[in-house]
C-alpha cells in the first residue's frame, strides 16, 4: 500500500467512497441524494487543500481530505476527514492515513490538527485517532441523526502538532 497524493484519475473510486458514505448515513453528516458535483466540491477542497490516497497500484482503497479548518486566524488549526473501502477496514488502512494526514499537516506549518464532527457511534474511528494522539475536547450532544442508533453525539477532537 502506498499513500500518496491524489491524481485525477482516482476520483471515480474516491467518488464511490464518498456516495457510500452519503448513503449510509452512518459517519458523516452528507446528504443521501449527494450529486458526484457536490461530492467533488466537498472532498477535492482548494489549495492549500490536500487530498491523499491510499492505493494498492490502481485501487484506492482509502482517502483523506485535509487542509486549514478555517481561514484568517484559524488558519494555523489543519481538519482533515478520512474514508476507507469497507472491504479493506481493519487492515490498517486508515491508521496510514491519519499518519499520512499528520506528517503532512506538520510538514505544511500546522500547529494542530482537529476532527470537528467524529460520529460517537464509530468507534473503530474514535479508537484509532485516541491511539494517534487525538483526544476528545468536547461532545455535542444528539448532534447527529444516526440510521439505526437514532440521535447520536458528535466528538470534537484535538491533538497538538
Amino acid at each position: 500500500m502506498d499513500v500518496r497524493a491524489f491524481a485525477d484519475h482516482d476520483w471515480p473510486q474516491v467518488w464511490a467512497l464518498v456516495a457510500g458514505a452519503a448513503r449510509d448515513g452512518d459517519t458523516y453528516a452528507y446528504d443521501p441524494g449527494m450529486t458526484e458535483e457536490s461530492g467533488r466540491r466537498a472532498w477535492l477542497r482548494p489549495p492549500p487543500g490536500r487530498v491523499l490516497v491510499a492505493a494498492d497500484g490502481e485501487a484506492v482503497l482509502g482517502t483523506v481530505s485535509m487542509g486549514p479548518n478555517r481561514d484568517g486566524p484559524g488558519r494555523h488549526v489543519a481538519n482533515a476527514s478520512f474514508l476507507v473501502a469497507p472491504d479493506v477496514r481493519g487492515r490498517g488502512v486508515g491508521r496510514a492515513l491519519v499518519r499520512a494526514a499528520l506528517e503532512t499537516a506538520r510538514a505544511d506549518g500546522y500547529a494542530g490538527m482537529v476532527f470537528n464532527a467524529v460520529v460517537a457511534t464509530n468507534v473503530h474511528a474514535v479508537r484509532l485517532y485516541e491511539q494517534e494522539g487525538f483526544a476528545i475536547v468536547g461532545t455535542v450532544p444528539e448532534a447527529f441523526t444516526h440510521p439505526t442508533a437514532g440521535r447520536v453525539g458528535l466528538h470534537v477532537m484535538y491533538r497538538a502538532l
